[in-house]
């Protein structure tokens, strides 16, 4: 199992060497500064404006773009290597995805109580089978930065890149509410199954029906997904 992990973390390297393009960044928009015009007034108006932001937010975070047996949302984030990655550089192979947050317990019983994750990876080696890890929690929160989810991925010897989601317009587009909530991707682009990465809710015990694995070895038979959605568990994602 030792020389599994190794050449599962040799072929992760080689994913993060061979990833080209530039840092991800996305820069803010400039805010002009306000008229002036009367503090009462002004005041008045600056609460009505922080309304309609806030139901706006609120509305933008509720919807979701992500749908069983349609194409998957696209994407393009940057890993704690500081190289680009998208959806698209996977095409013809599973994706299998995880939200990640090396802080919540759910995540550590699947890492490093467990390795869940690890022993998937090492099951589907070369077997066209993708896995990623995207972190969505703003900057500031639990479990966010570069540096720490770096450190992480080194502490449960993550064999598979963790892709920094900072804006949380990936989460948002795919409906993301835990940690872990996972993701599998056809060879065709299409999401397949969403949900809870298996049917133990605790946070120590591994389930006996893993619903990841599941998935995958249908896709991989050719059949189709017999279970595509469950209630996924965890720690929020910390938009």
């Amino acid at each position: 199992m030792k020389s599994t992990y190794i050449l599962s973390a040799i072929a992760a390297g080689l994913f993060l060497v061979t990833t080209s393009g530039a840092c991800f960044a996305q820069e803010k928009a400039a805010t002009p500064p306000a008229a002036e015009a009367p503090k009462a007034k002004n005041s008045e108006t600056k609460k009505e404006g922080e309304k309609k932001n806030k139901d706006g937010e609120k509305k933008k975070e509720s919807t979701s773009q992500a749908t069983i047996g349609q194409p998957a949302p696209a994407f393009k984030l940057t890993c704690t290597a500081g190289k680009e990655a998208s959806l698209a550089d996977f095409k013809g192979k599973i994706v299998v995805i995880e939200w990640f947050n090396p802080d919540c317990p759910y995540i550590v019983k699947h890492h490093k109580t467990n390795t869940t994750f690890n022993d998937l990876h090492a099951k589907y080696a070369g077997k066209d089978v993708v896995f990623l890890a995207i972190n969505s929690n703003r900057e500031g929160k639990q479990g966010s930065g570069k540096d720490r989810n770096a450190k992480a991925a080194e502490e449960f010897k993550l064999p598979y890149p963790i892709l920094m989601d900072t804006t949380g317009e990936t989460g948002k587009a795919y409906g993301a509410k835990t940690t872990p909530h996972c993701y599998v991707i056809d060879k065709n682009g299409v999401l397949a199954y969403e949900g809870a990465i298996d049917d133990d809710r605790s946070v120590e015990t591994p389930g006996k029906v893993n619903y990841v694995a599941k998935a995958v070895d249908e896709l991989l038979a050719g059949t189709s997904v017999s279970t595509t959605q469950t209630k996924p568990y965890g720690c929020s994602v910390k938009y």
